[in-house]
């Protein structure tokens, strides 16, 4: 696995994002609640504060939680929730090295159709089927991997053209579109609410004649 991404928009976060799918998936998983490249800047810090230049499967599962844990938390933080983000990701690890040897592109090497990857992706600790389909989609669109009906699979993010996933970031101005495709849909998604929670205005009651 070697390819050239932008996502954390940084060259040595992002080299590392290209050449290790541990990183992939470690990027993957810290990205909710905090700025996409903040997240996929995080495994090049987590390797770092390890004294590495690449993260390694079996000693992150094997860590002291409570060390991982303050790894997490040294300014900058790796996370806005450090303490539970780094639980989330030994447990990833743990996952990986029970299930498929420690080897996180094993997750995908075998693979024969998309929705085969999807349903290995969504048995990942943290992996929801929404951030299953991304990852899957960013597989798909920057990594090279495309197994029979991976677009299918990714639902609208594998979509050709979108911006509406870190699938589609490939620098600076399509990070930009992909940041407004999101606010777009939160609003979308805050103004569906209001319409559905308004309380129905009670009708007036008619005059004495």
């Amino acid at each position: 696995m070697k390819t050239t991404v932008h996502l954390a928009q940084q060259t040595e976060a992002d080299e590392l994002l290209g050449r290790s799918a541990l990183a992939a998936l470690v990027g993957m998983l810290l990205d909710q609640q905090i700025p996409m490249e903040w997240a996929f800047a995080g495994p090049y810090t987590i390797a770092q504060r390890m004294g590495h230049d690449d993260l390694d499967t079996h000693e992150i599962a094997a860590y002291d939680p409570e060390a991982f844990a303050e790894l997490f938390s040294r300014k900058p933080a790796v996370h806005r929730y450090p303490g539970s983000m780094a639980n989330r990701v030994q447990q990833l690890c743990l996952f990986l090295v029970e299930h498929y040897d420690g080897v996180a592109s094993a997750v995908w090497a075998d693979v024969e159709t998309g929705a085969e990857l999807l349903a290995r992706l969504n048995t990942l600790p943290g992996f929801g089927k929404q951030k299953a389909q991304i990852f899957l989609a960013l597989l798909g669109k920057q990594y090279g991997v495309t197994p029979k009906g991976w677009r299918e699979a990714a639902g609208a993010y594998g979509d050709v053209g979108s911006y509406r996933s870190v699938a589609d970031i490939t620098g600076p101005e399509s990070l930009d579109k992909v940041r407004a495709h999101k606010q777009e849909a939160k609003r979308a998604a805050k103004a569906a609410k209001g319409t559905t929670t308004a309380k129905p205005t009670k009708a007036a009651k008619p005059k004495a004649s």
